[in-house]
């Protein structure tokens, strides 16, 4: 009887009741570690090119007065824009060093690693006294700077592919792989908007300290980036490798020895991509505005919808490549590249913002559908040993010999010949040194990582197999 009564307590069948409620109540469903990693590698991604495109926004705007004051305005602004591709040169040799440790200690430690870098070298932009108080130093020490940024951004793009691919699914790399790629339209719209806020304030304001917000502001995300990345596991396939004592003492040494082709291959795929995505967001923009006679905000606005596009298509080629293969949706999207290149012009030499914006948004599909299978593509070409210097070095020289240059050679090529077709010309001929490079890549997507870590190098990375 008392038994009873301790059973038929309210509180008991309170707790009976709520505890039959939670075994019913469906399961809710939580962010699996894949899509947390993939989250985490792309928000960090995001962090480091809104940092990397501010940089390229301040330069435009305002550092040839701020740090270059003792030079004409075109020959402070040409320094200041090299000071820019400063970090492009950098970059190679951070994909490199970082690269090496990412293939010796871990994929996530140099990721966080990276973006902390990234977060004080741009802290250190936004406090750096002008020219006018500290003098030639200025200068001196942003040029560090940004060759500082350069060297953590050539570390981190290898490393956040790495993880997202390495941790996902065999039949969702192509997917997953894209979230990392999300962070470069992602962090041009996110500095883009931050420099249109700024655009309310007076020039002089704007020149004396509204310039500072948002390398100020990239402190903050940084900090959310860092959280996010710090909760997340180390790359299942690094952990094998490390736990079967497979680690290489000098992966670069490695990568050169039995890699150069692979390396080569990656590096020219990447042309298109670099020559087309900096053609219309660098070139594309002074194109616009001082040969058609578009406005600044115009452009501004065609770069940030044909962004936005995309953003959102990048996980839907990812995907299909998961379906179809890498090569031919990869192709795919070089073919068209080259195909649109003279249409483009054609639209935006018309002067209505209307044609303008069709171009901006169907180049920007075109380099999507090749920038989405991207990060699977070019880790699948690597062992898990070598993987992070492999990915990582021929990312960053396929960036530095064609996205550094492309603003630059299609400027001097209008200045020369005055005329766009020359600008084209360069951009077809790039596309189509990617073309070949895709060919002659094999396919991968159906390759299971984790059997890459058993085979030779040679045997592994013969383009010309299966």
């Amino acid at each position: 009887m008392e038994m009873l009564c301790v059973l038929g307590h309210p509180y008991i069948r309170a707790a009976e009741i709520i505890s039959r409620s939670r075994q019913r109540r469906p399961h809710m469903p939580k962010m699996s570690q894949t899509s947390k990693v993939g989250f985490a590698s792309g928000v960090g991604t995001t962090v480091e090119w809104y940092d990397f495109f501010i940089y390229g926004t301040a330069a435009g705007l305002v550092f040839n007065k701020i740090f270059f004051p003792e030079f004409d305005s075109l020959i402070g602004t040409l320094l200041a824009f090299a000071t820019f591709s400063a970090a492009f040169v950098a970059r190679p040799l951070g994909g490199v060093v970082f690269g090496h440790f990412g293939d010796r200690i871990g994929r996530k430690s140099m990721l966080v690693i990276t973006l902390t870098i990234m977060g004080l070298t741009t802290l250190g932009v936004g406090l750096l006294p002008s020219y006018e108080t500290i003098g030639v130093a200025a200068p001196i020490i942003l040029v560090t700077l940004r060759f500082v940024q350069g060297l953590a951004l050539g570390g981190e793009i290898g490393g956040a592919i790495l993880m997202a691919v390495e941790h996902a699914p065999a039949d969702k790399r192509g997917y997953y792989g894209s979230w990392v790629q999300m962070g470069v339209p992602a962090g041009l719209m996110l500095g883009n908007t931050v420099f249109l806020l700024m655009a309310g304030l007076s020039p002089e304001a704007f020149e004396s300290w509204g310039w500072r917000i948002p390398f100020l502001i990239g402190g903050a995300f940084v900090a959310i980036g860092l959280f996010v990345r710090l909760h997340v596991g180390e790359s299942p396939n690094f952990d094998r490798v490390k736990k079967n004592a497979q680690l290489e003492k000098l992966p670069i040494g490695v990568v050169l020895r039995h890699y150069p082709k692979q390396v080569l291959l990656t590096c020219g795929a990447y042309f298109a991509i670099g020559v087309t995505f900096y053609g219309t967001t660098v070139f594309g923009l002074s194109y616009g505005v001082t040969q058609v006679g578009y406005t600044r905000n115009q452009m501004l606005t065609l770069v940030l919808v044909a962004m936005a596009v995309t953003f959102v298509a990048l996980p839907l080629f990812g995907k299909l490549s998961d379906a179809y293969g890498r090569k031919p949706v990869f192709l795919a999207g070089v073919l068209a590249m080259l195909l649109f290149t003279f249409p483009w012009f054609w639209l935006v030499n018309s002067g209505s913002f209307v044609l303008a914006m069709i171009g901006f948004v169907v180049f920007c599909l075109a380099f999507a559908t090749s920038y989405g299978p991207l990060a699977a593509f070019f880790a699948e070409a690597f062992d898990t040993r070598i993987r992070y210097t492999g990915i990582s070095f021929g990312y960053t020289i396929g960036t530095l010999a064609s996205s550094a240059p492309a603003p630059i050679v299609a400027t001097y090529l209008l200045d020369r010949t005055g005329s766009y077709v020359a600008v084209a010309l360069f951009m077809v001929a790039m596309c189509a040194v990617s073309v070949v490079c895709v060919i002659a890549m094999r396919e991968t997507y159906r390759q299971d990582l984790s059997d890459n870590d058993e085979t030779s190098g040679q045997e592994q990375l013969s383009p010309t197999s299966h």
